[in-house]
């Protein structure tokens, strides 16, 4: 956005002073009334202008009869996230039931992508009930132990977890998918395949944690396959970045990123 040029106001007009009855040698007069000076009468004119147009435009509203306002609340704005409203359900905490289109395997892709990512994964039993939720059936039980093997016993104490997958005493887990784009790499009948460009967050807090939350990007590829009503998993794969270079915010401390982790909610993801 660019502000316009100011223009000068004068309009060739000076001060008009008003000659009144001579007075001993002021050539003005013993008295002057006081001067108006042009500029000022038309900045008020101005403001009034400008005053009067504000209120104009606020009190446009939102009513349907206004073409413009009723299309930029469908999304015709560069920043608004773009198509239709893609689901009006969930099953459980998973947003499912896409539209078989292009947009519809996208949004389905990034919202699975978030429930993989996410520290539901790292205890048994609600890792089955994500991935039931997600997958194709004929893709279920392979899924179902790969991930059971992913997320081993072995694995859980690498990483300071506890045998049910949460944290001990005095630290918060913290496993979070957040995607940042979409891409359709094919479609076509039944299937689809989409990469997703994720950042993820992992870690425990705690003062005494020897694994410390840090950031990662990653590309998350999701194979899918249409079963009449929405899009099921039939596959997935990771692989590292495309990662950007990173900024200079100062390091949290553990309490600082705690009190994030428990006061902001994670999202579930639909353009």
């Amino acid at each position: 956005m660019s502000f316009g040029d100011e223009h000068d106001s004068n309009g060739g007009a000076g001060q008009t002073r008003t000659r009144l009855p001579e007075a001993g040698n002021d050539v003005y007069g013993g008295a002057r009334r006081p001067v108006r000076n042009s500029r000022s009468l038309i900045t008020v004119v101005g403001v009034v202008t400008l005053l009067i147009a504000a209120i104009a435009f606020a009190n446009r509203g939102d009513g349907a009869d206004n073409p413009q306002t009723t299309s930029e609340a469908k999304g015709s704005t560069p920043t608004a996230a773009t198509g239709v409203r893609p689901v009006k359900g969930k099953d459980g905490a998973i947003a499912t039931g896409y539209a078989k289109d292009e947009q519809g395997a996208q949004s389905a892709a990034a919202n699975y992508a978030v429930a993989l990512g996410s520290d539901g994964m790292f205890n048994e039993q609600r890792r089955h009930a994500i991935v039931e939720t997600i997958a194709d059936p004929g893709s279920l039980d392979k899924l179902r132990s790969g991930f059971d093997a992913d997320y081993s016993q072995a694995f859980l104490a690498q990483i300071g977890l506890n045998d049910d997958g949460s944290a001990p005493d005095g630290a918060t887990f913290v496993s979070r998918t957040l995607p940042a784009g979409t891409k359709a790499k094919s479609l076509a009948g039944d299937t689809a395949e989409v990469d997703v460009w994720c950042v993820g967050l992992f870690g425990l807090t705690g003062e005494s944690s020897t694994k410390p939350v840090t950031s990662s990007w990653f590309t998350v590829t999701v194979k899918l396959k249409w079963n009449g009503s929405g899009w099921k998993v039939l596959d997935t794969a990771q692989k590292t970045g495309p990662t950007p270079v990173t900024g200079d915010n100062p390091v949290s401390g553990a309490e600082e990123i705690a009190d994030a982790v428990e006061q902001f909610g994670g999202f579930t993801y639909a353009r």
